[in-house]
């Protein structure tokens, strides 16, 4: 990647480690055209050939920087003397990559700046590279501590200092605290944000009834384990697809709809926001086994592809459709025995595993979204037979995205919903059944989260239509 020098230059030609090439692609393509990390970072590895350590270490870079994005940035503002809106975006990358490595990783100081360095001088040239040693070479000579102290000297408030410390804006923080104070427990925050920015356990999921578990049980979900290392590409592609990349929260929920009762042959199932396919394709797997019929509906054609190809190991017949889910359930009014409305949400609940998506949500989304997910609920309830019962989810503890919304549709529809109890629901699908407080409200939701059950913060809430 680096110019070979002109004769007479004596210069040391420093060639970039590839896992640090494929770290700082993907904080490009986040920064400039709003990648995602998760999706992009896999892909980025294959390409460079990166197996192992090296595929391990470009991991860590890329999604350690993205974690901590908001404390570096505030530790370069010092160290640069300018606020980074006034640095080249590819400059600022790089400088971002390689505060990480110094104040982060065990990496050696020489090697992170030398060749953060030389990413510079490739993207922007020489002045610039020179301009980037003397801001990292400043860097690298203090600690995390005292960078994080120094540069949270002059925050404003003491959310502004946590912000800085813990590397989530305010907004965030307050969303936060105000849902564990939802269940009494404020004085957890500090764990969840610690749990945020800590590295999460690649878990499985063995689609029942067509693979088995290949590692350690994970501690809820009865179909859920973690392998004992290594890359898990190789173990899916050998099982077809039965065995699966996916959060233990993320199948708890969808169990807690499949098994909430005996499934009688013939029920119609419907999951109308599919996308990628995760809880869809372990619907199929219970459906099948309990002689249900499954729909799915994503309204994005690329995300439909996904959905298609997550199911593809389970032999039941599902048709993906590819419409506004409001007006699809709307059009089949009390039609479904069970749905799934795995709503569009902010995300704030998998901050661990999409760590741009804390810089890159606005506190305006959330009302934007919290519309959406009002009308997609109670469109879902609409499409509900008698009897029927829709799991209502989100990847976000946000109370404006979770309680406000079931609370809403309830209030909205009367008598012609009643809300059951989400917790007790999630404990029977769980061999330990996880700790779930009740809410302080009184309502039957449940709420997973990242430091106290070590999955996604999943809310889910169940309704039955009378």
């Amino acid at each position: 990647m680096s110019a070979a020098p002109r004769r007479g230059d004596r210069r040391t030609v420093v060639r970039v480690q590839p896992a640090r090439q494929v770290a700082f692609a993907v904080l490009r393509a986040v920064s400039s055209s709003d990648a995602y990390a998760n999706l992009l970072l896999p892909r980025e590895i294959e390409r460079a050939g990166l197996t192992g350590p090296d595929a391990g270490l470009a991991t860590e870079l890329a999604y350690g920087t993205l974690r901590r994005l908001g404390t570096y940035d505030a530790i370069i503002r010092l160290a640069a003397d300018r606020e980074p809106d006034a640095i080249d975006a590819p400059v600022l990358d790089a400088l971002r990559l390689g505060a990480h490595q110094l104040l982060a990783t065990r990496v050696a100081p020489h090697a992170a700046v030398n060749e953060s360095v030389q990413l510079v001088r490739d993207e922007a040239g020489p002045r610039a590279a020179g301009f980037a040693n003397a801001v990292l070479r400043r860097v690298g000579q203090d600690d995390l501590a005292t960078w994080t102290d120094r540069a949270a000297a002059s925050a404003r408030s003491d959310d502004e200092r946590l912000a800085i410390a813990s590397a989530h804006p305010v907004w965030v923080i307050r969303a936060l605290r105000r849902a564990l104070a939802a269940e009494g427990r404020e004085s957890e925050l500090d764990a969840l944000l610690a749990a945020d920015n800590a590295s999460p356990s690649v878990t499985m999921a063995a689609l029942p009834g067509l693979a088995e578990a290949q590692g350690e049980p994970t501690p809820h979900s009865p179909v859920g384990f973690r392998l004992g290392g290594g890359d898990p590409e190789p173990l899916v592609r050998a099982s077809g697809g039965a065995l699966r990349v996916q959060d233990e929260g993320s199948q708890l929920v969808a169990l807690a709809l499949s098994r909430l009762a005996p499934v009688a042959p013939g029920e119609r199932w419907l999951d109308l926001c599919a996308g990628p396919g995760g809880k869809t394709a372990l619907l199929a797997a219970e459906a099948l086994a309990g002689g249900a019929r499954l729909e799915a509906n994503e309204v994005v054609p690329a995300r439909a592809g996904l959905v298609r190809r997550a199911l593809a190991p389970v032999p039941l017949e599902v048709v993906v459709h590819e419409r506004d889910g409001r007006e699809l359930a709307a059009a089949q009014p009390g039609s479904f025995d069970r749905i799934l409305v795995d709503a569009p949400c902010t995300g704030l609940g998998a901050l661990r595993r999409r760590p741009e998506a804390r810089w890159r949500k606005q506190p305006s989304d959330v009302a934007e979204l919290a519309v959406i997910q009002a009308q997609l609920l109670d469109a879902a309830v609409t499409a509900l037979a008698p009897g029927g019962t829709v799991a209502y989810v989100t990847c976000s503890p946000h109370l404006a995205e979770t309680s406000a919304i079931v609370r809403e549709i309830v209030e909205r529809r009367g008598s012609d919903v009643e809300e059951l109890d989400a917790r007790a629901a999630l404990q029977a699908v769980a061999p330990p059944p996880p700790a779930l407080p009740a809410p302080a409200d009184g309502s039957g939701h449940a709420q997973l989260w990242p430091h106290r059950h070590g999955t996604d913060a999943m809310f889910l809430a169940l309704l039955r239509r009378r």
